[in-house]
C-alpha cells in the first residue's frame, strides 16, 4: 500500500508543477490588455502630483474620484448615469430591432432588396446628427427625439450586417438543406441565420459603440438629465474634474457593452471553429 502511495505521489507532485506555468500564463494572459491602461494611469497620477500637469488643463485621477464621491454622495451621478443608461437601452433596441428586422426582408428576397436597398443607402449617407433641428422641430425637446437619434445611430449598422452576414452563407449548405427536404422557413432557421449570426453580432456590437457615440450629442438638446447634461453643466462652471469623469464613465459603459456583446457572441457561436479553437487555447 505503501508503495503505491510512494510512486503515484511524485507523478502527482510533476503534474501540480506543470499545471502552475499554464495558470500563470492563462493569468499573465488575462492581465495583459490592462497593463496599457495602468502604465497611463501610472503615469497620469504622477505628472499630476509631480507638478507636471497643469490641473487648469487636466485634473488629477484623485481629483476625479473626489467628485465622483462627492457626486455619488449627493445622488446626482447615479440619478443621471441611470437617465443615459435608459435612452441607451431604449434607442439601441428600436434601432436594432427595426435594423435586424430590415435586413432579414432585404437579405432573404431579391425583391426586396430592389425594392427598397437603394432608398435605405440614400437615407443611411445622410449624417444622422445633422437631424437634431429636424428631430426638435418634428418632437418639441422631450424624450423621442434622443432615443430616435440613438436608433437611427444603430439601425444602419445592424441591417449592413445582417444583409451581408445573409448573403454570404454559402448557397451550397442551402442547397444541402434543400436536399435534406427542409421547408423554406427551416432552412432560413437552421441555415442562413446561423451562418449570418457571426456578421450579425459584429454589426450589434459596432452599433453599440455608435449608440453611446450618438448619445452624447443628443443630450445636448436642451436637456435637464442625462451624462450629457451633466457634462453641458460642467462645461459652463469649467469643471474640468467633471468632464473627465464623465468621459471615463463613457469609457467604461462602452467597454462593458462591448464585454457583455462579446460573451453573448461567444456563447452562441461556440459551434463556429473559430470561436471553438479560441476557447481552447483559453
Amino acid at each position: 500500500m505503501t508503495d503505491a502511495v510512494d510512486k503515484t505521489a511524485p507523478a502527482r507532485i510533476v503534474e501540480q508543477q506543470e499545471r502552475v506555468p499554464g495558470l500563470l500564463r492563462s493569468v499573465g494572459w488575462h492581465l495583459l490588455p490592462w497593463l496599457l491602461p495602468f502604465v497611463l494611469l501610472v503615469l497620469w497620477h504622477w505628472s499630476a502630483v509631480s507638478g507636471h500637469l497643469n490641473r487648469s488643463v487636466l485634473p488629477g485621477p484623485l481629483d476625479v474620484v473626489d467628485v465622483a464621491i462627492s457626486l455619488i454622495e449627493r445622488g446626482q451621478l447615479q440619478h443621471h448615469l441611470i437617465v443615459s443608461l435608459r435612452r441607451v437601452a431604449v434607442g439601441f433596441g428600436l434601432g436594432a430591432v427595426t435594423g435586424l428586422a430590415l435586413g432579414i426582408v432585404v437579405g432573404l428576397s431579391t425583391t426586396a432588396r430592389q425594392f427598397a436597398d437603394l432608398t435605405i443607402q440614400m437615407v443611411r449617407t445622410v449624417p444622422h446628427l445633422a437631424l437634431v433641428p429636424l428631430m426638435i422641430f418634428w418632437f418639441g425637446i422631450g424624450e423621442e427625439p434622443r432615443v430616435l437619434l440613438v436608433a437611427l445611430g444603430v439601425v444602419f449598422s445592424v441591417y449592413i450586417n445582417t444583409v451581408s452576414g445573409i448573403r454570404s452563407v454559402d448557397p451550397k449548405l442551402v442547397e444541402m438543406g434543400r436536399s435534406y427536404g427542409l421547408t423554406k422557413p427551416q432552412l432560413i432557421w437552421s441555415i442562413i441565420l446561423p451562418g449570418a449570426l457571426q456578421q450579425i453580432l459584429t454589426g450589434i456590437r459596432y452599433a453599440l459603440g455608435v449608440a453611446w457615440l450618438t448619445l452624447v450629442v443628443a443630450e445636448t438638446i436642451a436637456s435637464r438629465e442625462g451624462l450629457g447634461f451633466l457634462v453641458q453643466d460642467a462645461r459652463e462652471l469649467l469643471r474640468l474634474d467633471v468632464i473627465v469623469l464623465v468621459i471615463l464613465i463613457y469609457a467604461a459603459a462602452g467597454w462593458l457593452a462591448d464585454l457583455l456583446t462579446r460573451s453573448i457572441e461567444a456563447r452562441l457561436l461556440s459551434w463556429h471553429p473559430s470561436y471553438s479553437s479560441r476557447a481552447a487555447r483559453s
